[in-house]
């Protein structure tokens, strides 16, 4: 469904009291989820550390350490972004695309010790003209070669702590946990209609993009593209989502 497409189902529509019941029904349950988040949130920072390798990655100054990518700081947040090597800048994954778009300042991540960087499995030359016409500034690091799984781009977000020299892994998310940096799909959630996508619960007649059409990519490219100066109408390409 795009912004124009005619109305097929509604919510039922009530008087504002029995609207607020309702809402406070769902809010009970969201208040729930938020302290079961909370709760997991402090689990996580009782999980114990493993020690990695530090390696140097491949950056817009060449070859730089793992530890200089710290930058100084303590802590450094990694978003692992997948790659398909050969492929043309509109080929690139459309779910990574999301979730680096929907997230390019870390502003507030610096303010308390972390840093913030991207970490992607194409070699250097392919990344950089990449990154350039999507008009990036956080940093992007090449991890192509780079054999330990900790660095490869796949996808998803690894944690890391460093103690002077030594570097830990102290988290890191598989599946859907990259959606914590996918704020846009955290709002659609909010939305009377969600997601439209078909695995989601809606009730009958809601809503839901054409199995042809995704909303990750539109004519050719991952939607944020769109955005780009230089972005043009390419053949219609099927990336994989992360």
């Amino acid at each position: 469904m795009n912004a124009h497409h005619a109305l097929t189902a509604l919510p039922a529509v009530v008087d504002r009291e029995t609207w607020r019941r309702e809402r406070e029904i769902v809010l009970a349950r969201e208040k729930a989820h938020t302290r079961e988040g909370d709760a997991i949130a402090a689990a996580r920072r009782r999980l114990p550390m493993t020690e990695v390798t530090p390696v140097d990655l491949i950056g817009a100054a060449g070859p730089t350490s793992l530890l200089d990518i710290f930058a100084g700081r303590d802590q450094l947040v990694a978003y692992r972004h997948m790659w398909h090597a050969g492929k043309p800048i509109e080929g690139q994954c459309e779910g990574c695309t999301i979730s680096i778009w929907d997230f390019q300042n870390p502003v507030y991540l610096e303010a308390r010790g972390v840093s913030f960087a991207v970490f992607c499995g194409g070699p250097w030359e392919e990344v950089a003209p990449f990154r350039e016409f999507m008009g990036y500034q956080v940093p992007w690091y090449s991890t192509h070669g780079v054999e330990d799984p900790v660095f490869a781009g796949d996808g998803s977000i690894a944690c890391f702590l460093r103690d002077g020299d030594r570097v830990f892994l102290t988290y890191e998310t598989t599946g859907r946990g990259v959606e914590q940096m996918m704020t846009s799909l955290r709002l659609l959630d909010l939305t009377v209609y969600g997601r439209q996508e078909s695995w989601e619960d809606s009730p009958e007649g809601w809503p839901q993009q054409d199995p042809a059409f995704s909303w990750w990519r539109r004519d050719g490219r991952p939607v944020a593209q769109w955005t780009r100066p230089a972005a043009t109408p390419v053949a219609a390409t099927h990336g994989n989502h992360c």
